[in-house]
């Protein structure tokens, strides 16, 4: 049932930049379902810790399913999986099942025999902490997508590899993610307050860091933008979720539409820095400003010109 012989894939693993606000990981979920996903998948893995991104990630995967966690508030309906029917003609294809949110209010083989019922009549599941599932299933996800600090696709056979594996791998590395995020949302916030710098929505990632872009070359003193940055990371300052598309840091609204994402205190960012020179992208037109955490060293401009100036005005 959940291994066709006929079909032979070359997959076993693919990686990508994890983005942090939900626009881009709506981009990049949306990507990986064309690539990726058949019709015929009928058992999805999702994995990843509390805040990684999961559920922005499945609205990107798949666009307009009704998630049944309640990361945005408090769910008062019964997970449609539970009430699932063959004989219902109006019955859906495709559920949503946050295995770690169920597990509160059904026991374990209640939660095992919702999946296989949904299976047999090929309806497709889609389990979020597929990790804490795995072993009272006895068989694999046909796919998996696992979120860190980067975003993972698997397609496993009976030879692995194990949902547990993954797990760890993703954990191991998440902290990266969120320390990039905050060290992000700050930089910018100082950007606009200090030097009247308007965001796009839209913009680039790197391993542990973020890419900041602007039209024209910023008359801006980058070891003086650190500095600032560096002076409210020392100060601790709590990072705490507020209404709508904002995160508070300091007593200040940020905007962040992937306020879930980030560190709890900004005094849990480690070896903040910037690139201290832009970087001119000949194709995009833009200045990039680069900033990284953690003790990993980069040598980001090692296959860049000598120059940061604009080739093109010369």
């Amino acid at each position: 049932m959940l291994y066709d012989a006929t079909i032979k894939s070359a997959l076993y693993s693919a990686k990508y930049y994890a983005p942090r606000g939900q626009k881009r990981l709506y981009l990049l979920g949306s990507l990986l379902a064309q690539r990726y996903l058949r019709p015929a998948d009928l058992v999805i893995g999702i994995i990843g810790a509390e805040g990684a991104g999961k559920s922005t990630l499945i609205r990107g995967l798949f666009p307009g399913l009704e998630l049944t966690n309640d990361d945005d508030g408090v769910n008062n309906r019964l997970t449609p999986i539970f009430n699932f029917s063959p004989e219902n003609f109006f019955s859906g294809h495709t559920f949503h099942l946050d295995v770690r949110y169920e597990a509160a209010f059904h026991q374990m083989h209640e939660i095992v025999a919702a999946i296989n019922k949904a299976i047999d009549h090929q309806r497709r599941v889609v389990i979020e902490h597929f990790d804490l599932v795995y072993s009272h299933l006895g068989y694999n996800a046909q796919i998996i997508f696992a979120i860190g600090d980067d975003v993972r696709v698997y397609r496993p056979s009976v030879f692995g590899p194990s949902p547990l594996k993954i797990k760890q791998e993703v954990d191991a590395t998440i902290k990266y993610r969120l320390m990039a995020h905050s060290a992000e949302d700050i930089t910018i916030h100082i950007l606009n307050r200090d030097y009247g710098y308007e965001p796009p929505d839209l913009h680039s990632d790197i391993k542990h860091g973020f890419v900041i872009g602007f039209v024209e070359k910023p008359k801006i003193d980058i070891n003086e933008l650190e500095n600032k940055v560096k002076k409210l990371i020392r100060r601790n300052v709590k990072i705490n979720v507020a209404e709508g598309n904002f995160i508070e840091v300091d007593g200040e609204k940020i905007v962040c539409t992937g306020k879930r994402i980030h560190v709890k205190s900004s005094g849990e960012i480690q070896n903040f820095r910037l690139v201290k020179k832009f970087c001119f992208d000949p194709l995009t037109k833009e200045y990039l400003l680069v900033g990284v955490v953690g003790e990993e060293r980069f040598d980001f401009f090692e296959t860049l010109p000598p120059k940061d100036d604009n080739p093109a005005k010369k």
